[in-house]
């Protein structure tokens, strides 16, 4: 059995591998849990002796098969939590990530399962990212960061790479959600921001941290 900070380890282990970062270390799990290194390798050390992860100086933290399929369990729990908030609850989604933290690690043998038929199966939280299945498969995605669209190009929004409250509120008062389109028009050398258009008619500046966390897709 995991206590609820071994499943959190998992869970940014497994997210940073997602992000496509080829060796984990010991300051990105610290930076992502805004945790201090020498906690980080006391936590290491008992994922290690339980089996779920493996690390080497060189090589970096990967999760084992087990720790991969907690990982994935936690993860899974928590999109479904996000659109039980948001669809029966009437939360918005710049609350729903915090309260699923805390619902994600209530263990019950079949709760998610319970939770994702009264939900008629959704394969996408309220944030654009994938739930998996039961069996752990999540349906793989074609998107890039609006920093990397191309200018005049037409794209829709499928995501966000930060999930701060903050950020979702700024998504929110630009009017800005899942299925929003969105196209750049002009990049500024100067400072890396944006000058951007949304939907038809509204343009506006961005920043590059804004155009870091934005997920879109043609």
């Amino acid at each position: 059995m995991q206590t609820l900070s071994e499943e959190n380890y998992l869970k940014v282990i497994h997210n940073l591998d997602k992000q496509g970062i080829k060796k984990i270390t010991l300051t990105a799990i610290a930076e992502s849990l805004n945790n201090n290194p020498a906690s980080v390798i006391d936590m290491l050390k008992k994922l290690g002796d339980k089996k779920l992860v493996n690390y080497k100086k060189i090589q970096g933290v990967k999760l084992t098969a087990s720790g991969k399929t907690i990982a994935i369990a936690v993860i899974r729990k928590h999109r479904l939590w996000e659109v039980f908030l948001q669809e029966k609850l009437g939360y918005e989604w710049d609350q729903v990530h915090e309260i699923a933290e805390q619902l994600e690690h209530i263990r019950y043998h079949d709760l998610a399962d319970r939770l994702d038929k009264f939900l008629d199966y959704p394969k996408f939280d309220p944030h654009g990212d994938p739930i998996p299945s039961a069996n752990g498969e999540m349906i793989p995605l074609n998107r890039i960061l609006l920093e990397d669209a191309l200018i005049g190009k037409l794209y829709k929004v499928v995501g966000v790479k930060d999930t701060s409250s903050e950020f979702l509120k700024y998504l929110k008062k630009l009017n800005i959600g899942i299925g929003t389109e969105i196209s750049v028009v002009e990049k500024i050398s100067f400072d890396n921001s944006c000058i951007i258009k949304i939907g038809k008619n509204i343009q506006t500046t961005v920043s590059k941290i804004f155009t870091q966390s934005l997920l879109i897709q043609e």
